[in-house]
């Protein structure tokens, strides 16, 4: 199974399935969600590869996670939370973890990072963009599997093939379910699960958060979509 941006939801983690051979996490285990330390801990006792995403450098590293415009209050505001919620060795896990990493199955090699090759943990870039076939052909690997962009899709890159498996904690695909991806007898597919995000929701309202961010937050988790918030939310 592979997942990416957990971004502290606990309830969308618990949903996922348990049936697997191993746990590929391409990163952003915190931030924006309500138990940051509770998904960090599952990563660590089930993850069999796990790749810094920019949310992960941020709290581990200290650095800007450069979030566009309308994420940097909700970035900055739950960075503040997380920083209080997690310990110090949670927090150098974080830090620790690769920006990219290699896996092969049965001969079929993966090249994992949470943006790009390029560029693991910034660039922003959607299913459609011509610049993947490009990255992909000077990699030493089969499948590319990125995160970041909360948008899940399978797609050829000349010879290779790029995968996202959308977001588990923070879906922007327009459903309020949590993503992932399977790779089974040589294939890849995306899947997704329906999770109480209402529990979630529920929690967002007693973070220590503006009630601009904390709405925010809310939108996106009933609706699986970022697109009704107001700029700067």
């Amino acid at each position: 199974m592979i997942i990416a941006d957990l971004h502290g939801n606990l309830e969308a983690v618990r949903s996922l399935p348990s049936d697997y051979d191993e746990l590929w996490v391409l990163g952003d285990l915190v931030n924006y969600g309500p138990n940051p330390a509770e998904v960090i801990e599952f990563v660590r006792a089930n993850a069999s590869v796990a790749v810094r995403g920019n949310h992960d450098h941020a709290i581990g590293c200290g650095q800007d996670p450069r979030c566009s415009a309308r994420f940097r209050r909700m970035a900055d505001e739950t960075a503040r939370f997380t920083r209080a919620a997690i310990d110090e060795d949670q927090r150098r896990f974080l830090g620790s973890l690769p920006l990219t990493a290699g896996r092969e199955v049965g001969g079929t090699r993966f090249l994992l990072c949470h943006a790009v090759p390029g560029n693991p943990l910034y660039e922003y870039r959607g299913p459609e963009s011509g610049l993947w076939e490009e990255e992909a052909s000077h990699l030493p690997a089969d499948i590319l599997l990125a995160g970041h962009t909360h948008l899940p899709f399978l797609r050829s890159a000349g010879t290779r093939m790029v995968a996202n498996p959308g977001s588990v904690g923070q879906p922007k695909h327009g459903l309020a379910q949590a993503c992932y991806a399977i790779w089974e007898d040589g294939s890849l597919r995306l899947a997704s699960r329906e999770y109480p995000f209402e529990e979630t929701v529920a929690k967002v309202r007693a973070l220590p958060v503006s009630p601009e961010v904390r709405a925010g937050l809310e939108t996106v988790l009933r609706t699986g979509s970022a697109k009704t918030l107001p700029p700067g939310s």
